[in-house]
């Protein structure tokens, strides 16, 4: 008897349909004799309708965010009529739907009058979308002869209080999940698990970010020894590029946890980039697999990548990225500064997302998301004041408007001429490229190039990897 984690995304349990599929998906699972855990999103476009609810309240616009609530109480409560049966366990879980959304409504009754959320009241009010998820859905799987029973991972997935991108607190939740879930599962239960969500010591609610019920879905699946954790999601697993790029793009049947690391930051949607963290030192095979299309095998992720031969596995773009450089003769020799920048980056809230440097060590460039730059810039302007009154540092310049494309495979970990290929490739595609940068793990090459050129740069790329080059 096998222990599966699976987490359902938004579109997973977006619709009776898709929740219809989800609850057969467990069912066979348990036929099968294995236990499963389920983590659940929020329906689709949920949190979204629950944000702009907080915008609503801030301006004071009451009938918006009302009208907002309603619509979210029909589409859970149509989603709960059609599939579960007049009885009173449905009118308790409508009941229950309610209750939250009544709270939701007085917490932005309150918001109406403060005119401002804070950070902590936006993640109070986003989690609203998960428990709503994971109330109806174990409902739904009960009514079906399934034994469920919804957590809310706010007393399970214990935080720090850095709000809206909260970090794990790893002992305290492993000790929550040991006392409180892991007896339900050796009862037979399946829980049923708010994704995305978390809460301090102290109980106050905060979230992992958006996408994050990827992420608490590892964690969840590390904490209960997991023998295999599924992603369901909308698509039929991890691809060799974004569909809406390029039309030929395909499933990959296996990649491995460095891969899938490296394509997840560097702009594919599927997972989460933080998702492999808690799994790959216990070797738990991830799958990607696509609820509305159950037959199909899907994605496998572990420790080996594909041995087909494949050099370049995949191709992702980041768009919407500033490039910042930080140069000055002065630089020459000098100790710290590029350490110094960073630390200011990091300082003013941003991830850096590449770096390239001269061998020269005359300048330096970094990509953050182009709404990040500004501030970016003005901290490391900060940070280097006295460097820059001296004439040591010319200053930051940003540059708008790229992207990074990146291309990913662990073949080419010493396979020679993959770069040569990579980089006649992007000049026949005519890109400028304006920096480039390759991690020591050899498992992936990025460049930054004009956003007007990034759809043929990827194209011309993604040649490369279906020519399994």
């Amino acid at each position: 008897m096998s222990i599966i984690t699976m987490k359902f995304g938004g579109t997973s349990v977006g619709s009776p349909e898709a929740i219809s599929n989800l609850v057969q998906i467990v069912r066979e699972a348990r036929d099968a004799g294995d236990q499963v855990v389920v983590i659940v999103s929020a329906m689709a476009g949920t949190t979204d309708a629950l944000l702009r609810s907080i915008t609503f309240a801030r301006e004071g616009n009451r009938w918006s965010y009302r009208e907002l609530s309603d619509k979210l109480r029909d589409k859970h409560e149509d989603a709960i009529n059609f599939l579960m049966d007049a009885s009173p366990e449905r009118e308790s879980i409508i009941n229950e739907i309610r209750r939250l959304l009544d709270q939701h409504h007085d917490l932005c009754d309150a918001i109406a009058i403060l005119g401002d959320a804070t950070p902590r009241a936006i993640d109070h009010a986003v989690t609203f979308g998960e428990r709503m998820s994971s109330a109806m859905i174990s409902a739904v799987l009960s009514a079906h002869g399934v034994p469920a029973q919804a957590f809310d991972a706010g007393q399970l997935l214990v935080t720090d209080d850095v709000h809206q991108n909260a970090t794990p607190q790893w002992d305290a939740t492993r000790a929550n999940i040991t006392e409180r879930l892991i007896p339900q599962i050796e009862k037979g239960v399946v829980p049923v698990i708010t994704g995305f969500i978390g809460a301090t010591p102290d109980g106050v609610y905060t979230t992992l970010g958006r996408g994050g019920s990827d992420y608490s879905a590892a964690i969840f699946a590390a904490y209960v020894n997991s023998d295999q954790f599924i992603v369901w999601t909308d698509v039929d697993g991890v691809m060799t590029t974004d569909p809406r790029i390029d039309k030929r793009a395909r499933v990959l049947s296996k990649v491995s946890y460095q891969e899938v690391g490296e394509m997840a930051f560097y702009g594919a949607k599927v997972l989460h980039p933080k998702t492999v963290q808690p799994i790959v030192n216990r070797g738990i095979p991830i799958w990607v697999r696509n609820t509305f299309n159950p037959t199909h095998p899907g994605t496998l992720i572990s420790h080996d990548s594909d041995d087909t031969g494949t050099v370049i596995k995949a191709v992702t773009a980041v768009r919407q990225v500033s490039l910042l450089t930080v140069s000055g003769a002065g630089m020459l020799g000098v100790p710290g500064i590029a350490g110094r920048s960073f630390l200011a980056t990091a300082g003013a809230g941003a991830n850096i997302l590449m770096i390239s440097q001269a061998s020269s060590e005359q300048s330096f460039c970094f990509s953050v998301l182009q709404h990040q730059a500004p501030q970016v810039k003005a901290a490391v302007e900060a940070e280097l004041a006295e460097e820059i009154q001296q004439n040591n540092v010319d200053g930051v310049h940003i540059r708008d408007d790229v992207s990074i494309v990146t291309v990913i495979g662990a073949g080419m970990r010493g396979i020679p001429g993959v770069a040569g290929r990579v980089f006649t490739r992007m000049g026949e595609q005519g890109a400028n490229v304006l920096a480039i940068a390759q991690g020591s793990s050899e498992c992936s090459i990025s460049f930054v190039v004009e956003e007007s050129i990034v759809r043929d740069a990827v194209i011309g790329l993604h040649d490369l990897a279906l020519e399994a080059v």
